[in-house]
């Protein structure tokens, strides 16, 4: 299940960036089911991620990030070794390329230069406020109002169930004007914001509920076109959606490995738990279906280095091959373990309410599948 392989634009330095990402991983291990149960940012978790220097990834170079661009291939190696060990760092990581991307795309110069340094350094939490109560894939319903009123932008509306909210220092928001929907940028002090705990999920995650009431804003915290912003949106997804599916691999062979040692291990019946066929062939489908998950995700990724934009239709199949993959291999993983795999909090039951969410967001599988569909059909010309 060794992920190291050189294929898909994999070379010397993706692999050594995987090393990398293995040693935060192999360093937060004892505090990882801490930080998981956690729907507010473990400290721990964020200094550890702050030392290693890969959240520099998540902005160009001219910024302090490492790269001249944003590297889908490279954040999505990343999320699959770090998902493997902590879904609260996976989340954390992603989330500063989620949250600043917009900027990275659309931000004045003045705004990359205040912000981007920091999401790199980690000195700064990035959230991405798109979702409200009324409006979660439809986007274009959305009903966050941004008016201009005496030479500024008044920003009115709520968001619901968004990713770092109440731990970042800005979020990149979608409201709809007369031109259409914009996109600005809010820092969390803004006077008339404020942030609430959302439901708790079945995986804890740093969520909430934001609030805008009359948010006075300078012209300046637009973020590219005045309704415009889906360009920026799509742009966001286009970079990040694929790395979805590399986390969902990175979850999946987590899973498999602790099943394939308790398979080894484990005596029923005078022989160890392999040597039974129908468990034998539990473990055999779902490295089956880690590595064709893991084939299409880094194509999808490399794909998307290039041409992130032409590349989402295959990062959407990537997303939707990987989340749903994770999703069978953790229930098989569960099945092999048997009573040992319903254990509270232990590594594959973590990982079984892990996988869950993973269908859902960025994407849910049904929802992308429809403009999978399109594509195919438009392709037949």
């Amino acid at each position: 299940m060794n992920s190291g392989e050189k294929w898909f634009g994999m070379g010397a330095r993706e692999l050594a960036l995987q090393e990398e990402a293995q040693a935060l991983a192999t360093a937060v291990a004892d505090i990882a089911a801490e930080a998981d149960a956690l729907s507010v940012i473990h400290p721990g978790m964020r200094d550890a991620l702050q030392k290693s220097g890969l959240a520099a990834l998540m902005v160009p170079a001219a910024y302090g990030g490492r790269n001249d661009d944003v590297d889908p291939l490279a954040v999505c190696l990343v999320r699959e070794v770090l998902m493997q060990a902590s879904s609260h760092l996976d989340s954390m990581f992603a989330l500063q390329g989620i949250g600043s991307y917009a900027i990275t795309r659309g931000g004045t110069e003045e705004q990359k230069a205040r912000w981007l340094p920091q999401v790199a350094s980690l000195e700064t939490l990035a959230a991405l406020a798109l979702t409200e109560e009324q409006a979660g894939s439809d986007l274009k319903n959305v009903a966050t109002t941004l008016v201009e009123r005496d030479g500024s932008l008044v920003l009115t509306g709520a968001k619901s169930f968004i990713s770092n909210a109440g731990a970042a220092d800005f979020y990149v928001t979608l409201a709809k004007e007369e031109a259409g929907l914009s996109l600005v940028l809010v820092p969390a002090d803004a006077p008339g914001l404020a942030t609430a705990p959302s439901p708790e999920l079945i995986a804890p995650h740093v969520l909430g509920e934001i609030t805008f009431d009359a948010v006075e804003l300078p012209p300046s915290a637009r973020l590219g076109t005045p309704g415009k912003a889906m360009a920026l949106v799509l742009g966001t997804l286009a970079v990040f959606r694929v790395s979805v599916a590399g986390a969902a691999c990175g979850l999946a062979a987590g899973a498999l490995t602790e099943a394939g040692r308790h398979a080894r291990s484990r005596e029923q019946f005078g022989r160890p738990l392999l040597r039974h066929g129908p468990v034998a062939q539990l473990l055999a489908d779902s490295w089956i279906d880690v590595e064709m998950a893991r084939l299409l995700t880094y194509q999808a990724a490399a794909a998307a280095r290039e041409d992130a934009a032409a590349a989402l239709n295959r990062s959407s199949m990537a997303k939707v091959a990987a989340t749903e993959a994770a999703g069978r291999v953790v229930d098989r993983c569960v099945q092999v373990m048997g009573r040992w795999g319903l254990v509270a909090n232990s590594p594959i039951e973590r990982y079984y309410r892990q996988a869950r969410p993973m269908r859902l967001y960025e994407g849910a599988s049904e929802v992308l599948k429809l403009g999978i569909a399109r594509a195919l059909c438009d392709g037949l010309g």
